[in-house]
């Protein structure tokens, strides 16, 4: 007996492939459709310096980030010693996940209809923090903005960075195609 599974699309990229894909090609008149920018990865990375004087803290990053993003965290280790921080070759600094695939359209959509709106005073975001290949990071100050963070079980306020990387070649195409996905880019 086998049951059929039906595999849902996630929205964004349903939404990307129907609607942001046309866009694209009419705004900067592409004639490969495989010249359109679209999402690679997004890198989600927590540093946690302090975990150098107390290893427990890396387990509650560890922690946090695995309910984020719904996929383990690696594990990040000096890779020098540092005598001034304290720091030894091989210790714990920090987690990242690397998402791709539907997880990452999934994370991308909870991020931007969900978790960024629940920032208090947020005025968007910078859109000229590209780096010069569309690629585009930014930082959260705490981990409590996401939904599926019970605020009652953080142990402590942690930040992360969030790297979005794109195929676009340059930074007009890489921010055109986080506009038309939703990024709430300042106006200037």
């Amino acid at each position: 007996m086998t049951t059929a599974t039906e595999k849902t699309l996630p929205r964004l990229k349903e939404r990307y492939r129907n609607e942001i894909v046309a866009q694209l090609r009419e705004q900067h008149s592409y004639g490969n459709p495989m010249q359109v920018p679209r999402l690679v990865k997004i890198v989600v990375n927590m540093g946690v310096g302090e975990a150098a004087r107390d290893a427990k803290l890396i387990d509650g990053a560890v922690r946090d980030l695995a309910t984020i993003t719904g996929q383990k965290p690696q594990v990040r280790r000096a890779t020098k010693s540092i005598a001034q921080f304290k720091l030894r070759e091989g210790m714990p600094i920090g987690a990242k996940v690397t998402l791709r695939g539907d997880r990452m359209w999934e994370f991308l959509d909870r991020l931007l209809s969900i978790a960024l709106p629940r920032i208090r005073d947020f005025r968007g975001l910078d859109g000229r923090k590209l780096d010069g290949h569309g690629n585009y990071t930014f930082g959260l100050t705490e981990q409590s903005v996401f939904h599926e963070i019970d605020q009652d079980k953080i142990d402590r306020q942690r930040g992360m960075d969030i790297t979005v990387v794109t195929t676009a070649t340059t930074d007009d195409e890489g921010r055109a195609l986080l506009k038309l996905l939703g990024f709430p880019f300042k106006e200037n």
